[in-house]
């Protein structure tokens, strides 16, 4: 029975190690171009398993950023695991130990929080070791990929790659942009802050970890209160 939970959990981890290599990949590539060691990417990966908390973290560390304003913006920016793991615990079987239960928090992201959520069986530690396994593997994977064929480049053709990563990013919020207002007004206002962060002179005490955790508090807050989510009512309508 065990096997046969891990093995489910395996295949339906596989979409989410795919789209997690190309990810993964593109943070292989651009830790090895800011002068991280492939291991030490390698060794990010296979520890934290969060993009948006990688590529934040690198970026302080190769700008010298203290280990607190690490620790604070990775909080700030993976907050959102802490809600996904309650619910999941509402829905694992009672009888998973306290270890498994700390195994299986580790491997909590969007993705895997939203497979685990439809699936109509309670969770078993079986299945969420395979659920959880093959996106690990995944993501370790992309980022070794990326770093070793970025540490076998030209110079020329790595520094393009780097104006080239920052071009996806653009691509990945250009499109939400332009069909969901409060997106929008999330990313304008984020980036109005950035600016004025960086180049307003009053603001220069603020390293850049202490902006982006303040920066995302001051978003998030804002577009929250401006743009809430329309909970359904017990009639099944929108209100």
């Amino acid at each position: 029975m065990k096997k046969e939970e891990f093995l489910q959990g395996v295949r339906h981890g596989i979409p989410i190690c795919l789209g997690y290599f190309s990810v993964s990949f593109a943070f292989g590539m651009m830790a090895v171009i800011q002068g991280l060691p492939l291991w030490a990417a390698v060794l990010t990966s296979l520890t934290n398993l969060t993009s948006a908390g990688q590529f934040a973290g690198l970026n302080l560390m190769v700008a010298g950023g203290s280990s607190v304003e690490l620790m604070m913006t990775t909080l700030i920016i993976n907050i959102r695991y802490f809600l996904m793991s309650l619910s999941i615990s509402q829905k694992v079987e009672e009888k998973m130990t306290w270890k498994q239960r700390f195994a299986v928090s580790f491997g909590i992201t969007d993705e895997i929080f939203a497979v685990a959520m439809q699936r109509p069986k309670e969770l078993s530690a079986a299945y969420m070791a395979g659920l959880i396994s093959t996106p690990i593997l995944g993501w370790t994977l992309g980022t070794f990929c990326g770093g070793a064929i970025t540490t076998l480049m030209p110079q020329r053709l790595t520094n393009a790659l780097g104006i080239a990563l920052y071009g996806m990013f653009i691509a990945i919020i250009i499109p939400p942009s332009r069909k969901n207002k409060a997106v929008l007004f999330t990313v304008l206002l984020a980036v109005a802050l950035s600016c004025i962060f960086t180049y307003v002179p009053i603001f220069k005490f603020l390293t850049g970890g202490w902006g982006i955790i303040v920066i995302t508090i001051t978003v998030s807050a804002i577009a929250a209160y401006l743009f809430p989510i329309k909970e359904e009512n017990e009639e099944g309508e929108i209100g």
